[in-house]
């Protein structure tokens, strides 16, 4: 449902769980519940027109009576439903609410026509003589049904403006706490506007992730769920960083670090913008121009044209545009890791197809002043061994750019420079960070090089876009690593330094598994196997299970199943920060609660890794063990917590057992469902079991935040005890 290519979506089919201004709550979405109406209209609509159609003779019998009554009924209330959505929408959207209610009444009445024309089920009857209907009034029904259609489409483009307001509004919303964030002093006043930042770019996640479901253009699809990547991975870091700057103020190095996330986020989020509002940024180019496979497209589609029209092109635009086109391979030959024979080859191949160009200019010029019938066939040989060559040169820089990813790929596999650079971090060797951050910046150059060629050779739009992502990432997340390590080794002994250089080097392992999958899209793509849609790489992957790749086939995820994970796994990830922080302000880390607290976080974290295709869990057994563990560490910290709650007044302990009382049946319901086997259904096991872990972790921020609070609360009152107590010992003395 847009206005434009098609209609909004980021995450899915997923409902939008923001408000309007006025508290209207969009439950189930308001994109799906406008979809939802259209779907259903536009099919009986299709299906009066096919009843519209039928020959005058044709026989009234009672089946078709009732089928056309039927038809009319259902239009009528597929209307009306359609209507009270429209009317909510306006009642929240006062500056479009004239138009929509005007859309919706036409639509009312299109439909109450519609159901009075199609009511002939009392046509065998002799009171009815005289009732105009269908087999009346043919053209009625057709202006009621032009009608409805487009008074619906009205409806669905104002509604859709409606959709790019709140994802504006929520990115307005979520800049605004960036911008308290980034000013923060305290860790208490972060950890709160942290909690808030969280629940908005859950809400964003959602709008955006809705539009981009809905989107028809595959290149602004790309496009959006590249920018969706950035926000999803910069929120872990911007924690990271952030504390890290709150815990060292004076490190030039931690704010470098920190406000690098906050630049990439801002970019990102005015992205979005663009992409929802089709306002294209000042200068930006068109990745059209800057693609050899897409300039050897057009090149070959010109001098084809040459077949059917002699005087359609120029010999100076044909020649201009080979000589562009070939000017881009000096990215290839010019790059220091191209091999000499693959350089070789390639400036081989340039020349020739230099040279077959002026051949086949000859012979069109003959062409144009001899119509024989050789001429056309020297002509046409003329241009099958151009576009051989041409073909001949995609395989050479196809197969150069292939080998040098692959290659690459391999070298670093086993990323020993960001294990080097970690330990010269809590050694706090400061020359050995000097050396591994001069191999790291080498790398990141080489990647970043190879992401370039690597986008001339691959094939769609989609995949331009994702290589032009995977090279900004590379360029970006090189440079923060080394600036999360120099500050980890001028402060060796801070945890909060370590995380913070652990969640960069993780997101640098992330882009690498993606450019592997890249590459493998890229080859198919190349050699013609890749048969089904692209699936966008900076799109949150559901899972990696290769191990039971046979159970996997007969429930393939779909966009709304792989969204709907996306969405649950995010969601899980933000609350995996939200119980760090809570953990963070306990001063006696060894507590028992904390450290099942901290226990089940990590565990969720991994699970939020998984929904992404990423981290140490690779099969379903890897999960379900995992998810055995994690309600295992549930009930543990449940008998804690009860323990706890035996020295507590019965005000404070009901407190407790109460969310004590949430949590123990979410382990046991967790237990079941782990242990339950779910034939072809792997993603609805998926489902359950991450929105199960979820609920758990809510109550788990819920209980270390409760727990702190009586615990501070109870050695107020232990403190001011022992001080009576001393009070009247001195007293008594006295």
């Amino acid at each position: 449902m847009a206005a434009s290519p098609g209609p909004a979506g980021v995450g899915g089919a997923g409902a939008m769980h923001g408000s309007g201004p006025s508290g209207f709550a969009f439950d189930s979405g308001l994109e799906i519940k406008t979809r939802s109406v259209e779907q259903t209209l536009l099919p009986l609509v299709s299906q009066i027109t096919t009843l519209i159609n039928h020959k005058d003779n044709t026989k009234k019998s009672d089946k078709t009576l009732q089928a056309i009554q039927r038809v009319g009924q259902a239009v009528n209330l597929a209307v009306g439903r359609f209507v009270k959505v429209g009317e909510a929408i306006a009642n929240e959207n006062w500056d479009l609410k004239e138009e929509i209610n005007i859309a919706c009444i036409e639509a009312k009445q299109a439909g109450e026509t519609i159901a009075a024309l199609t009511d002939v089920g009392s046509l065998n009857h002799p009171e009815s003589d005289g009732q105009i209907t269908i087999f009346t009034d043919k053209t009625g029904v057709i202006k009621a049904a032009r009608l409805l259609l487009s008074s619906v489409t009205k409806v669905l483009l104002l509604a859709d403006r409606v959709v790019i307001k709140q994802i504006i509004r929520s990115r307005n919303k979520v800049l605004a706490t960036m911008e308290r964030l980034e000013k923060v002093n305290s860790f208490q006043e972060f950890v709160q506007i942290f909690s808030q930042f969280g629940t908005e770019m859950v809400e964003f996640a959602h709008l955006t992730g809705d539009r981009q479901n809905d989107l028809k253009d595959e290149k602004k699809k790309a496009r959006m769920a590249a920018a969706r990547a950035v926000l999803e991975k910069c929120t872990m870091m911007l924690l990271t960083a952030s504390k890290t700057c709150l815990r060292h103020p004076n490190c030039e190095s931690a704010h470098k670090n920190k406000e690098g996330v906050f630049d990439r986020m801002k970019v990102a989020l005015d992205k979005v913008i663009e992409i929802v509002t089709e306002c294209k940024p000042n200068g930006e180019t068109d990745i059209s121009s800057i693609s050899i496979f897409t300039g050897i497209k057009e090149f070959k589609m010109n001098i084809e044209t040459l077949r059917e029209n002699l005087y359609l092109q120029s010999k100076e635009t044909l020649s201009a545009t080979l000589e562009a086109l070939l000017e881009r391979t000096e990215d290839f030959t010019d790059c220091a890791y191209t091999g000499h024979e693959h350089r070789e080859r390639i400036l081989e191949l340039s020349t020739q197809a230099r040279m077959e160009l002026q051949q086949l200019i000859s012979v069109w010029l003959q062409a144009q002043t001899k119509k024989t019938k050789s001429v056309s066939e020297e002509l046409e040989l003329t241009i099958l061994k151009i576009s051989h060559s041409l073909n001949e040169l995609k395989k050479e820089l196809h197969s150069t750019a292939a080998q040098l990813a692959a290659d690459l790929l391999k070298c670093h596999a086993d990323h020993v420079i960001l294990k080097a650079l970690k330990l010269t971090g809590v050694e706090g060797n400061l020359e050995g960070l000097a050396e591994y951050a001069c191999k790291l910046s080498e790398q990141k150059e080489r990647l970043v090089e190879t992401c370039r060629l690597l986008r001339h050779v691959s094939g769609t739009e989609p995949l331009e876009i994702t290589c032009m992502h995977a090279e900004e990432t590379f360029r970006v997340t090189g440079q923060q690593i080394i600036s999360a390590a120099e500050t980890l080794t001028l402060h060796p002994s801070s945890k909060i330094a370590k995380e913070n250089l652990d969640v960069f080097c993780e997101a640098w392992e992330s882009q690498i598994s993606d450019m592997s999958t890249l590459l493998r899209e890229i080859n198919d793509v190349f050699e013609g196997r890749r048969g089904e849609k692209y699936g966008y790489l900076s799109l949150p992957k559901p899972m990696k299970n290769n191990t039971n790749v046979k159970s996997l086939k007969p429930d393939k995820p779909d966009s709304e199943e792989q969204a709907k994970i996306a969405r649950l796994g995010l969601k899980l990830g933000l609350l995996t920060s939200d119980a760090n922080c809570e953990i963070e302000k306990w001063e006696d880390q060894e507590n028992e609660i904390v450290r099942y607290g901290r226990n089940m976080s990590s565990m969720a974290y991994s699970l939020y890794l998984f929904t992404r295709g990423e981290g140490p869990l690779r099969t379903s057994q890897d999960l379900t063990h995992q998810l055995e563990v994690f309600a295992e560490e549930g009930l543990k910290l449940a008998s804690s917590v009860q323990a706890f709650s035996k020295q507590l007044k019965d005000d404070d302990k009901l407190m407790l057992l109460l969310e004590i009382n949430k949590l123990v049946p979410l382990c046991h319901q967790l237990q079941t469902i782990t242990k339950t086997p779910l034939q072809n259904q792997v993603f609805l096991k998926i489902d359950k079991c991450i929105t199960k872990t979820r609920s758990m972790m809510a109550i788990l921020v819920q209980l270390l935040s409760l727990c702190y609070k009586l615990l501070k609360k109870l050695q107020m009152e232990n403190n001011r005890w022992v001080s009576v107590t001393n009070k009247d010992s001195v007293d008594g003395k006295t």
